[in-house]
């Protein structure tokens, strides 16, 4: 429980970037409160202790203005932005890695008993004010926009917008899929590159990747060639790329 308490502290330091040290931290971030609050509900409700739970989660509620079931399941990493607002019912379910923004409902659609709330997977990001609602799963690193309502399944790595909720952006393909490589091996998936990017930036960003993903290739065919010939001239490393070396983009997205 303890190194999972630790990893959710550590959360909002890799998702905050106005986050400064660990007392500004836990003594200032309800939604960190209402996960550190629900881990103890949701072992009490576990263990039998309903009533306390109940009364755990009530008391969190008052606290930080958010409301989350003692039922509900949440897994590693949570982290809630700004909070006031946010209701999670008993039956939904929370992978690692997600991310939920102020006013955000995970409801539900019908007073029968039995799975009635969504289950999100690892990586989904909800954005403030959206309300997702029903039984069905968001897969993995879906990105649902602001103020959206979504009452249906959402495809692993869409983008989804509106009211209702539909899909803007399809799961990457081939060549989405070698930018995201490429990005990252270079280091700049972190700070420059992301599906919702206002489509110039993202289109020239995409079109440079896609050239070094080409030149990367045809560098090791090259390469392959002379090696098979006796040739010798490959085999030295490139300089490697360093977070610190990206610092400035990172400071500049932490403003925008």
């Amino acid at each position: 429980m303890f190194e999972q308490i630790k990893e959710d502290i550590q959360s909002v330091f890799h998702r905050d970037p106005a986050a400064r040290n660990t007392l500004e931290v836990l003594l200032n971030y309800p939604g960190l409160h209402a996960v550190l609050f629900h881990r103890l509900a949701h072992w009490c409700w576990r263990h039998g202790m309903k009533l306390l739970a109940r009364l755990i989660s009530t008391f969190s509620r008052w606290l930080t203005g958010i409301e989350i079931h003692p039922g509900a399941r949440i897994g590693r990493r949570f982290f809630i932005d700004h909070g006031m607002g946010v209701v999670i019912g008993e039956t939904a379910e929370i992978g690692d890695d997600v991310t939920l923004y102020h006013g955000v409902t995970l409801g539900g659609t019908s007073w029968n008993k039995g799975k009635r709330h969504p289950t999100l997977e690892d990586g989904v990001v909800v954005g403030a004010g959206a309300k997702v609602l029903g039984p069905f799963v968001v897969h993995k690193n879906a990105k649902i926009g602001s103020n959206s309502v979504v009452t249906k399944e959402v495809p692993e790595g869409a983008t989804v917008i509106g009211i209702p909720g539909r899909v803007i952006r399809q799961p990457a393909d081939e060549q989405e899929r070698n930018r995201r490589e490429m990005a990252e091996k270079i280091g700049f998936q972190a700070y420059g590159v992301s599906n919702d990017m206002p489509d110039p930036v993202a289109e020239a960003i995409g079109t440079l990747l896609d050239h070094m993903h080409a030149v990367d290739g045809k560098l090791d065919r090259v390469c392959e060639n002379l090696r098979r010939q006796g040739i010798q001239g490959c085999d030295e490393q490139l300089p490697e790329l360093k977070d610190e070396d990206f610092e400035s983009i990172k400071a500049r997205e932490g403003t925008d």
